[in-house]
């Protein structure tokens, strides 16, 4: 049961901590409320995004399977903090009066403050990095003046702070030029055919890039893990944890039948087949499967429940626990094959030796 729960738990920690990390590498693209984003040519990475004409705005609007469009800047930032220290930041700048793309979460205030010339949002998990500035309170990004008037809840990025305001306080920061822009957002109109309608729009606009929402969201995710190590430390992690369950249950579940090899042996002489005895271990290796994996879930769901208020990433699919439970199953029935290999081939005459 031991090498179950170390599979359950040791495993489950680093999957929910890696999906964690997934959804802030592309957490602006995920709740943008966009259907398609025009970016960049041959951009990978949502968060790197190069300059884009803002013209191109009008150019999709005018299409009728659009039900709106609109321009967001991104651009990393310096922020001064009472102590003098600088913070980096990246801040997201949305347009006037829709908002799109903005913050969905807020411990205080709502989306409206934005629309305050030198309002800003910083999240709550991030308010000690700067000294846990109050909303009113007047800081610098980029030795431009702002003012702290939101504070979300859990919108966090993977390459630093994130800071929303409008455009042209975002444009002021970034000093793109007026006529620039890092994204555009586009929505569709309802029953709009998505493919044929990206199809259109790269037609229309050759020297940008027109993805799909949840094919930026894949590019970005599949950008961060290929070029950080990420998915080979956690992949190695990962491994690591299952292969040390997997030997503690053969070795538990082989030294087991070593013990009882004259009980299986009895059981021969009274008239057991084979696959009796195989059931009888089989049984064995299904039970302490079931059990070790209800205890590692629950170390798991206390640990989740535990870091749920803290600032480590961690996120559970719906589909994770099945597919978790199931994979830690078979390994502990393969770790049984050899305890099951064994006790078949016990003879009836050791039992009475």
């Amino acid at each position: 049961m031991l090498g179950v729960v170390a599979i359950i738990f040791l495993v489950g920690q680093q999957l929910t901590t890696m999906f964690g990390l997934f959804t802030y590498m592309s957490v602006l693209v995920d709740h943008s409320g966009a259907d398609v984003w025009i970016v960049s040519k041959n951009t990978r990475n949502a968060n790197a995004a190069g300059p884009l004409p803002v013209r191109y705005v009008d150019r999709v609007s005018g299409l009728r399977e659009v039900e709106w469009a609109e321009p967001v800047i991104m651009t990393a930032g310096e922020t001064r903090r009472r102590d003098g220290k600088y913070e980096g930041v990246m801040v997201v700048g949305l347009a006037s009066p829709r908002l799109a793309g903005g913050p969905w979460a807020f411990e205080e205030g709502s989306l409206d403050v934005l629309l305050d010339h030198e309002g800003v949002t910083l999240d709550a998990g991030d308010l000690g990095l700067f000294g846990d500035p109050e909303v009113g309170d007047i800081f610098e990004i980029n030795k431009k003046r702002v003012r702290l008037k939101g504070i979300t809840k859990k919108i966090q990025g993977f390459g630093g702070t994130l800071v929303f305001t409008n455009r042209t306080g975002a444009r002021g920061i970034s000093n793109l030029p007026p006529d620039s822009c890092s994204a555009i957002l586009v929505k569709l109109a309802p029953g709009t055919d998505a493919g044929a309608v990206t199809a259109k729009m790269q037609r229309l606009l050759p020297r940008a890039k027109v993805v799909p929402t949840k094919g930026l969201s894949t590019s970005t995710r599949a950008f961060y893990i290929i070029n950080t190590g990420m998915g080979s430390s956690f992949g190695f992690t990962t491994l690591m944890s299952a292969l040390v369950g997997i030997v503690v249950i053969t070795l538990t579940m082989y030294t087991s039948v070593l013990n009882r090899e004259k009980d299986f042996a009895v059981l021969r002489a009274l008239g057991a087949r084979r696959k009796d005895i195989f059931v009888v271990v089989f049984s064995q290796g299904l039970i302490v499967g079931a059990v070790g994996i209800f205890l590692g879930f629950l170390l798991l769901a206390l640990f989740l429940q535990g870091t749920r208020e803290s600032t480590l990433p961690t996120f559970v699919p719906l589909w994770f626990p099945f597919v978790h439970a199931a994979f830690t199953l078979v390994l502990c029935l393969v770790g049984s094959l050899f305890a099951i290999r064994h006790a078949t081939r016990v003879e009836p005459a050791t039992a009475f030796r």
